[in-house]
């Protein structure tokens, strides 16, 4: 991202990350008056992510390139949107200039953002010989790119608020096992990102840590597939797993609900595998 750019990002949000440093830091050890950001938040893992922050206690902002406005109404149980804890943001996460307005938007609604969970992610299955350069670069802005410019959108904001903050990136077990092509690429990217940012943040105070879910049976990963297909990968995850079932959208929510709060306090740049003991397997 060019210097321009940043600094109309900057001034995007500073204003409203100073506002919002007026305030008192959130009490150690409650989410009450906690603002997360949550990407692709209209998907299975991020509706049960945000669902579950809420349920903690905390204020979510679900972006995303779709309408979440029905989504943002049900989870906050049809509260009046001024008093909502949810707010529905659409943004092009492939886009620098509708992250910056993301990141904005959230800022000026609650004055301040704690968390950002950068769940959003594109998935490509071709074989290598079909793959288009321009699919590549896509899978990358979203899984790559959008993370590292929201972390580089809301820096200014964590540095006026003074309270610290978390990031957690969802990646995943194919990191590790392999998988298909630009996907595997792309997130043991993210993971590169995740360390990386650990390191540059946390005289922030901002802790960097990343989620790795085995296969989830979810609309994203049987997406193509035939009813005779989703059965027999699901199955063959359940084999593999010492546990002897598939990962659940919950068990990623409660592991982003752990590194988010302050229980996870002295924990940073790590990666968390939720892959009931998959990732010690070959791959299936």
């Amino acid at each position: 991202m060019g210097r321009a750019l940043y600094r109309r990002i900057v001034l995007l949000t500073d204003a409203a990350a100073v506002r919002g440093a007026r305030g008192r830091c959130p009490v150690t050890g409650r989410a009450e008056h906690r603002v997360a950001l949550v990407t692709g938040a209209a998907g299975a893992v991020g509706t049960a992510i945000a669902s579950r922050l809420i349920d903690d206690g905390w204020a979510v902002a679900l972006v995303d390139a779709v309408d979440t406005r029905a989504l943002a109404e049900e989870l906050g149980h049809g509260v009046d949107a001024g008093s909502s804890p949810v707010r529905a943001i659409r943004a092009d996460l492939a886009s620098p200039e509708g992250l910056a307005g993301a990141v904005a938007e959230a800022l000026t609604w609650r004055g301040r953002v704690d968390a950002l969970i950068n769940n959003a992610g594109l998935q490509l299955r071709s074989p290598l010989h079909e793959l288009e350069p321009d699919a590549w670069d896509r899978v990358f802005a979203v899984n790559v790119r959008a993370p590292m410019l929201l972390a580089q959108a809301l820096e200014p904001a964590w540095r006026a608020q003074g309270c610290g903050g978390s990031i957690v990136d969802i990646v995943s077990r194919d990191w590790v096992a392999g998988g298909p092509h630009a996907y595997t690429a792309s997130k043991s990217g993210l993971v590169g990102l995740t360390r990386s940012l650990s390191i540059s943040l946390g005289p922030l105070g901002v802790r960097v840590n990343a989620v790795a879910p085995s296969f989830m049976a979810t609309p994203f990963t049987m997406r193509g597939r035939s009813d005779d297909e989703a059965d027999e990968v699901v199955e063959r995850f359940r084999r593999m797993s010492p546990l002897g079932r598939v990962a659940t959208v919950d068990d990623v929510a409660g592991a982003v609900s752990f590194l988010v709060s302050d229980d996870a306090s002295f924990i940073t740049g790590e990666v968390l595998h939720v892959c009931g003991g998959t990732q010690l397997a070959a791959h299936p």
